[in-house]
Order: structure tokens, then sequence, then C-alpha cells
């Protein structure tokens, strides 16, 4: 029997992390929390939101770098691989975090909306883990964290091509991890319900937020620290035996 040295708590100490979406959010969340447990970040953003995280985040780790740039251009692939590559001569973990939704009704959901949907939520995230795993299987070794949505195994109203974008990621998900366990690398997806990022507290305020809550056995929303919690969980060596799944965070709604 193969004897293994696990650390027993989530220590990320000089792994090298890919963080996109890191300008605010759930991004931000899983940002702050790997650099706190001593985690090399790049941190991608398609606003100047991401350099005001590294500047943060230097204050008491100085192994950070952001780039500002939009995914669904495939040159930009190549510039986050090679700018982690530069910086800190490897990958250990990639986060997919970066997502958008669209509010349409099917019957009205427009081409520019489906096709925008699917680049940014689906693929994009599979080019990066395509270029990112070529670095893993190179040592044989890394974690691939997909951050996709309770939209991926439930329907919702006017989200279309948002649900199908989810559902895609996380069938990527588990076609990656079969395929990559040879190289030793993971790769898990966390789908979690309405998670109180900034944006979500002003969409889900007043009563639309109280009946969801309703709906909710645990009667909250998520707090973006729990998906960093169990991003830091995944990225550490901690979570070695777990590949291909998609653990959901959501209080206990998709019970029934």
């Amino acid at each position: 029997m193969k004897d293994i040295n696990i650390k027993k708590d989530f220590d990320l100490m000089g792994k090298t992390a890919i963080i996109t979406g890191a300008g605010r959010g759930i991004g931000k969340s899983i940002a702050q929390l790997y650099a706190e447990k001593g985690a090399e970040l790049v941190l991608v953003g398609k606003s100047s939101n991401v350099t005001d995280v590294e500047r943060e985040i230097k204050e008491y780790n100085k192994n950070c770098i952001s780039l500002v740039l939009d995914i669904t251009e495939i040159k930009n692939i190549d510039r986050i691989i090679k700018s982690s590559m530069q910086s800190f001569n490897k990958i250990d973990i990639l986060i997919n975090n970066a997502g958008i939704v669209f509010l349409e009704d099917a019957l009205s959901t427009s081409p520019k909306t489906w096709e925008k949907t699917i680049a940014v939520n689906l693929s994009a995230p599979f080019y990066l883990s395509q270029a990112a795993a070529r670095e893993m299987a190179k040592k044989r070794s890394g974690k691939i964290i997909n951050i996709a949505s309770l939209a991926s195994v439930l329907g919702f109203d006017k989200r279309s091509a948002y649900c199908s974008s989810k559902a895609g990621l996380v069938g990527l998900t588990k076609a990656l991890a079969f395929e990559w366990a040879k190289y030793n690398i993971n790769v898990n997806a966390i789908s979690p319900t309405v998670t109180l990022t900034e944006m979500a507290k002003k969409a889900w305020a007043g009563k639309s937020g109280e009946e969801m809550k309703k709906k909710i056995p645990m009667g909250r929303f998520v707090y973006p620290e729990e998906i960093a919690a169990m991003a830091a969980f995944l990225g550490s060596s901690l979570s070695d035996m777990i590949t291909g799944e998609n653990i959901i965070i959501d209080g206990g709604y998709s019970i029934n």
C-alpha cells in the first residue's frame, strides 16, 4: 500500500492558482482566502476591479498579479498561461469562476445572448482548462475547479441560456475528470444557489428574496466566503480522491 502524507488543513502554501472573474463577488472571496492560505495568484478579470483586488491582496501576500482581459478571446487564453508560467513557473490550480447571466424568456432569447452566454460560461472554461492542463500534465498534478450553479441541475425562469451553459459546464467537468485522471488532475464543480454578492443583494432584495428563502430549508442564501471555503478544500491535498463531482451548496433547496 502506498504511503501518503495528507496535510490536515486547507494548506495552499506555494500553490499557483489562476482565478477568473476575480474582481468581485465569489471570485474576489476565493482570491482573498487563497492569498491568506499562501497561494501565488494570477487574478483575471474584464474590468479594473481585478487590479484593485490585487492591490488589496499585496498588502499581505506579494505573490499576486492581475490581468485585465476578455477570456472569450482565444489569444488571451495563451496570455494567461504565459503570464502564470513567467511569474511563477507553474500552474497548480485553475478556478473557472467568471460567468454571466441574461434574463430573457426562451421565446425571445437572441442569438447574441445565447452565444455570449455559452462563450463566457462554457467555451472559455474549456479552452482555459485545456491550456492549463497541458502544463499540469507535465508535472502530473493539478486541480481544476469550475464554478457552476444550481441552474446546472434545475431549470429556472428566463434562464434558458444560463441553465444550458452551466449544465454544459458540469458535463465538461465530468468528461475532463475522467480523461485527465491519468495525469493526476482533479476536476470538480461547485454549484451554489443565490450567493450574496453585492449584485445579488440588490437583485434579491425585498419580497422576491424573502419568497426565495422560504424555498430553502436552511432559510438563507449562500455567502461568498462559503463558496471560497469549498474552493480551498478542492484546491488542497484533502480532496485528492475527489474528482468529477458537482458539489451543490444550496441549503437543501434541491432536496425535494
